[in-house]
């Protein structure tokens, strides 16, 4: 199959009439985010693993993640599917077909960020999205990373990113210099045939580099995710936090721009059940246990390490791999 892929159809998937536009869109998916590296991201302390989500559509939703992220189906019932790549699970779908959708005002899944190994593998993803004409929310350059935006049928965010070398952040007292530009689309297009789609699945590389949560209170939020959770703020702007291990530039981001004064998340709804952080080394993840229970927080034991609850319902699973 062929395809005249041009700016104006990129534009055109993404709803809007220029590229100023196409990076305002990236600027409300995302709220000016930054990049790393995946094998950078992978060798930090802690990092993101893999991600739950209630959906009312299994069949529906699993598909759109086999066909336009890219996932392998590594398994699926009529109650469950596990999604992910090279025999990693990076996602899992519960299926939840009388559940409400989960309001974007309340606390929540922002966007789950999967990180390509490489640009070239962006530019690739980016010409089979086009070809199958799937429509975008947004595009940008963020100067360490370079970000598409979409959602999923139920409307779960997503990011798909390929990040520059780490040598090219610029840091100053703690914070990583990044912008919302626009996408040089012909330069990243430049790496791939754009007229002759290749991208058969995910590469075994990819991995969720970052999540991307709604909150109900930010000073709330920095408590239990640095305070307790234990990971370094990189980044704070108008009403978003952006934290990490290891220097990376955002393992985590949240912010209360549509979710400010939201409370406890429902269950029964649709949207974010818990995503996983892992870490390689026994000993981080008892100190991390150890962090958790001092701070207060109701800590669950489960295999391969332990659970916490954020203060909207959200739980985040510290395992070791």
């Amino acid at each position: 199959m062929t395809i005249d892929l041009t700016r104006r159809i990129l534009l055109q998937l993404a709803g809007a009439t220029s590229l100023a536009m196409a990076a305002a869109g990236a600027v409300r998916a995302e709220g000016n985010a930054q990049g790393g590296g995946p094998t950078y991201a992978s060798r930090t302390p802690m990092r993101v693993g893999s991600v739950t989500l209630r959906v009312k559509n299994l069949d529906k939703v699993a598909d759109y993640y086999r066909d336009v992220i890219g996932l392998t189906v590594i398994e699926r019932s009529g109650a469950a599917a596990r999604l992910g790549t090279a025999g990693v699970t990076l996602l899992v779908l519960e299926a939840r077909p009388d559940a409400a959708i989960e309001p974007r005002t309340a606390a929540g899944l922002y966007h789950t960020a999967f990180l390509m190994p490489t640009r070239k593998d962006l530019a690739r993803w980016l010409v089979a999205a086009a070809s199958h004409r799937v429509p975008l929310s947004g595009f940008a350059d963020h100067l360490v990373s370079e970000s598409v935006y979409l959602d999923d049928p139920e409307g779960n965010g997503i990011e798909v990113y390929a990040d520059r070398d780490p040598s090219q952040w610029q840091w100053s007292e703690g914070s990583v210099k990044m912008a919302t530009d626009e996408l040089n689309i012909p330069d990243l297009l430049s790496l791939t045939n754009s007229r002759v789609p290749d991208y058969g699945k995910a590469p075994d590389g990819m991995r969720i580099g970052h999540m991307h949560l709604r909150v109900g209170d930010l000073a709330q939020a920095e408590r239990f995710y640095h305070g307790t959770i234990g990971l370094d703020p990189t980044r704070k702007r108008n009403g978003a936090a952006f934290l990490s291990s290891g220097r990376y530039h955002h393992h985590l981001g949240m912010n209360v721009w549509q979710s400010q004064g939201a409370g406890e998340r429902d269950d029964q709804s649709t949207g974010l059940a818990w995503f996983s952080l892992v870490m390689a080394k026994q000993e981080v993840l008892a100190a991390q246990e150890e962090r958790l229970r001092k701070g207060g927080v109701k800590v669950t034991t489960i295999a391969d390490g332990v659970e916490a609850i954020d203060p909207w319902g959200t739980r985040v699973r510290l395992l070791r791999v």
